[in-house]
């Protein structure tokens, strides 16, 4: 009984399930971010070259 009540004390494995989900919504947050940068990064360039020909 005491292991099976130590178990569902345990809360190392909530921990490290947090930090996923937190690893997780940075990155998708930083892809987000990069994607629109570089698209607009892109049209610049794209601007530039076209005003150089």
């Amino acid at each position: 009984m005491k292991t099976l009540m130590s178990f569902f004390k345990d809360e190392s494995g909530a921990t490290a399930i947090e930090y996923g989900l937190i690893a997780a919504l940075i990155s998708v947050v930083a892809i987000a971010t990069l994607t629109t940068v570089g698209t607009k990064l892109n049209a610049k360039f794209e601007g530039v070259s076209n005003g150089l020909n």
